[in-house]
Formats: structure tokens, C-alpha cells, sequence
């Protein structure tokens, strides 16, 4: 069965999945050209420095359903042979989703999931910066109400669509989980080296300075792994 892209979105209460909460979710198919569009009462307060950035506030949720109700129903939007498209979805998006949905005891279906903001690091890295807004103003989309939930996935659907041409799902998903070999050091004082010629000193360095753990870098991350591990063979 051919895979199905929706383009999805959530605004919470702040940006740690332990404990902050979904309070929107919105979602766009186009194969069906359908959308899903719902307001979650977290059951807490919402910060005001969350809502300077979304503008929901308290009022706004007071009388939505909880995610054990919105949830659900998002699932059943979702049904079938399904990749779920977000920007920055590995990072956070999908991380929410599975919190609140282990909160309420909701069974995910076995989708499939792809992140822009992982494809446009990966395929524009011409581009000095890769938010979706950034995005948007390059491929010259008119702008929106950025930070609302289905104004974004409006947006992130015509980003995607510019950013991947005419390939299927299939093939970007196979695409982004394609592991790349990185050969040269992409930033840095060392920046075009090959990285064999690089020395572990620095490595260690970007080590204990967190570099690694940083989303952008896990390809190079790996890289150096391997780059150890064939070295202590030899």
C-alpha cells in the first residue's frame, strides 16, 4: 500500500515533553484534503511566556476536551498506510505525542515519521538557517499566522512540497533514513578536512561540549564512531 504524507503540528506549554502538555493539535492530508484542527485542555495553567509565542491562553482552552478525547480523534484522522510530516519532529513534536498519548493510555498505530527540518539540514545545507519560516520566505510562500498549529502545517505542506520535488513518500522517507557518510568536517577550524586527518583532540573536545548531542550532528557523531572503531582495528 502506497504511503499517505499528512503534515502535522502541536503548540504546548512549553518545550519539555515530561511535563508540559499539547494544548493544539492540527494536522492537513492532501490526499484527501482533509483537515484536523483541535484545541486541548492540558489541565494546567499555561505559561504566559508559551502563549507570547502561540498566543493561546487559558480562556482560549478552557472548554476543549482533554488529549484522551483529542487524541484519539487525531488517530482516527491519521488512519492507514501513514507518514507523518513534521518540522523538527524528531526532536519535538513526536516526543509530545507519544508522552500525552502514554498519559491517556492511547495506542499509537505503527506510522511512519519524516522531519523537514532533518531533510533541509541534510538537502539545503546552501541555506544559513532551516525554520520553517525561513523556508518559507525562501520558496517565496505568502506569509501566515506563524506559531498556530494548522497555520504552520498549511505552510510546512508547501515547504515540503518545493523541498522534495516530485518523489513519493517512499522514497524521501528511504531517503532521510539512508545513513549519509560524512567524509569531511562540516564546520569549525577544521571545516573541509577529512576527517581521518582531523585530530581526536578536537573530537574529544566537541565531545564534552555537548556538540555531538545536538540533532544536526549526530550524522557526524556517527562518523567519528566509525572513524574510532576502524582505527582501534587496524
Amino acid at each position: 500500500m502506497t504511503l499517505r504524507a499528512i503534515f502535522w503540528d502541536t503548540e504546548t506549554t512549553g518545550i519539555k515533553p515530561e511535563k508540559d502538555r499539547i494544548i493544539e493539535i492540527a494536522a492537513y492530508d492532501p490526499v484527501r484534503n482533509r483537515s484536523f484542527e483541535k484545541f486541548v485542555n492540558p489541565g494546567c495553567p499555561i505559561p504566559k511566556e508559551a502563549s507570547a509565542i502561540h498566543g493561546i491562553t487559558d480562556e482560549m482552552v478552557a472548554s476543549a476536551d482533554s488529549f484522551a478525547k483529542v487524541g484519539q480523534e487525531f488517530i482516527e484522522f491519521c488512519d492507514g498506510e501513514v507518514m507523518l510530516v513534521a518540522h523538527n519532529n524528531d526532536a519535538f513534536d513526536i516526543h509530545f505525542l507519544r508522552q500525552e498519548c502514554n498519559r491517556y493510555q492511547l495506542t499509537l498505530p505503527t506510522w511512519k515519521y519524516f522531519d523537514t527540518l532533518k531533510w533541509a539540514r541534510r538537502y539545503r545545507n546552501d541555506l544559513p538557517r532551516h525554520s520553517l519560516q525561513f523556508l518559507r520566505e525562501v520558496y517565496e510562500i505568502p506569509a501566515n499566522n506563524a506559531h498556530r498549529a494548522l497555520d504552520d502545517v498549511i505552510v510546512l505542506h508547501q515547504v515540503y512540497k518545493y523541498m522534495v520535488d516530485d518523489l513519493i513518500p517512499e522514497q524521501v522517507y528511504q531517503l532521510l533514513n539512508k545513513p549519509k557518510v560524512i567524509q569531511h568536517m562540516p564546520f569549525g577550524k577544521y571545516q573541509g578536512k577529512l576527517l581521518k586527518d582531523v585530530p581526536t583532540e578536537y573530537f574529544e573536545w566537541l565531545k564534552n561540549s555537548g556538540a555531538f548531542e545536538k540533532p544536526e550532528n549526530q550524522e557526524l557523531k556517527e562518523a567519528v564512531l566509525q572513524l574510532s572503531a576502524a582505527a582501534l582495528t587496524a
